[in-house]
């Protein structure tokens, strides 16, 4: 497959860091995804701006043969070595985690939780153009005529109330204990049970995208504009899946985070904490045997042990797991295979989310998915769907401007030896990264 053509464009105008300034200067009548690396760790390498050509919202039974049909990826015999950047034609894509009522009926609750945001289950959004910043430079990637012209302008702050707790957290103290109950009755060894916090918003999703990118340095961040009155700001810091095509094959990486502290408390802690390794080895495992359905029998293996990775508001536990996919496979087998990901179910993975759909009380849409892009050329990313943050609302004048309400999940990994006040903690840690950018968005404090 022959790589797209890059042309040299103009600085990106705007703001010193290549996100905000994408946001900031992208015309408002034209739709936007995009991706948002950060840091200066191996993992942050580029960001990536596109308005889609077209748009597919998928739900029901049929996704998944949709999915298979336009995300089929590499298929055998030899690959030309990839780079591992978008070359502008592709899909950027939203899997939903109750994309999994489709994948694994079994994992089911005869009584699901409410389905009050009405997501659908996955979302494609077709480019064939858009810019690429990497390396100190920016380029055209794709057909250049899709790229707009960028203006240099000022994002207004976003109207935002306080963050609050949906359901309240003494209901979720109460199912944690309940998860206890299943570990300790033998009916699972982990599970991730989450709780949604939700606040009012009103203006620009770009805006509120900066807000959070300056906020949180996501390694894995993503802006999706999902049609009228729905967007999507993911702060990711964890690696799902990549693929990257070679002589060899299609090589595998996903990078599974279990164990968090906050960055204001010492690595120490999270490094010396048994029930936090046992917990990431649990998903190294399950990781391990998703990978090991679709790849080259021998091929995967625990490229990196535990290692602790800071980031602006926590420390995580992480580890890397590998493998080369099977010649007759593509990337959708892949991603379905390993869908919803290990790290935020749990294990054994399908009685984990069986728990999960019969404890917490609203479905998660988005959160706990993937986010990211699938190239024509066979590399693709995709994130983990944490540290994100939906937008539902009233379409108002531009793309990405609405009046609704934003709803942020946060969650933990229960286990045995669990305490449902340190887990109701963790999971206030998990929202440090967006109480900050509610805290700028009061005080104007923004790059842009």
């Amino acid at each position: 497959m022959t790589r797209a053509s890059t042309i040299p464009s103009p600085p990106i105008p705007g703001a010193p860091d290549a996100s905000g300034a994408l946001l900031a200067a992208w015309p408002r009548d034209r739709p936007l995804a995009m991706l948002a690396s950060h840091g200066d760790s191996p993992f942050a390498r580029f960001s990536f701006a596109a308005s889609p050509v077209s748009e597919r919202q998928l739900r029901g039974p049929e996704t998944i043969e949709i999915l298979r049909r336009e995300l089929a990826g590499p298929v055998s015999g030899p690959h030309p070595a990839a780079e591992r950047l978008p070359t502008g034609r592709g899909h950027f894509v939203m899997l939903g985690y109750d994309l999994f009522r489709h994948l694994e009926p079994t994992a089911a609750s005869p009584a699901p939780p409410l389905d009050d945001r009405q997501w659908p289950d996955a979302i494609l959004l077709r480019c064939e153009g858009g810019l690429l910043h990497h390396g100190g430079r920016t380029e055209v990637r794709g057909d250049p005529a899709l790229v707009p012209d960028l203006e240099p302008r000022v994002l207004p702050p976003p109207i935002i109330d306080g963050l609050h707790p949906d359901p309240t957290d003494v209901e979720y103290r109460r199912d944690v204990g309940r998860v206890i109950e299943h570990v300790h009755a033998g009916d699972c060894f982990q599970v991730n049970l989450a709780q949604r916090f939700g606040t009012r918003f009103r203006g620009s999703v770009r805006s509120l995208a900066a807000l959070a990118f300056e906020a949180a340095a996501p390694r894995y961040g993503a802006m999706l504009e999902c049609g009228p009155g729905r967007a999507i700001v993911s702060m990711s810091p964890e690696l799902f899946l990549e693929t990257t095509p070679g002589t060899d094959g299609v090589a595998v990486r996903t990078r599974p985070i279990k164990g968090t502290r906050p960055s204001s408390r010492s690595v120490d802690e999270l490094e010396r904490s048994e029930k936090d390794a046992a917990e990431l080895h649990m998903i190294v495992d399950l990781m391990r045997n998703d990978l090991g359905r679709v790849c080259r029998l021998g091929s995967v293996r625990v490229s990196q042990p535990r290692t602790i990775e800071s980031h602006p508001t926590v420390h995580h536990g992480v580890a890397e797991i590998t493998g080369i996919l099977r010649p007759e496979l593509g990337i959708a087998d892949l991603v379905l295979a390993a869908f919803p990901p290990g790290s935020v179910t749990g294990a054994p993975k399908v009685q984990a989310m069986r728990i999960i759909d019969e404890l917490e009380p609203v479905r998660r849409g988005p959160y706990c998915g993937a986010v990211g892009w699938i190239d024509d050329s066979g590399y693709a990313t995709l994130n983990v769907a944490i540290r994100t943050i939906t937008a539902t609302g009233t379409p108002l004048d531009g793309c990405g401007e609405l009046d609704g309400r934003l709803d942020y999940f946060a969650g933990c990994g229960i286990v045995a030896e669990s305490d449902p006040e340190a887990e109701y903690r963790e999971s206030l840690d998990k929202t440090e990264v967006f109480r900050r950018a509610i805290e700028n968005a009061s005080t104007g404090s923004t790059n842009h």
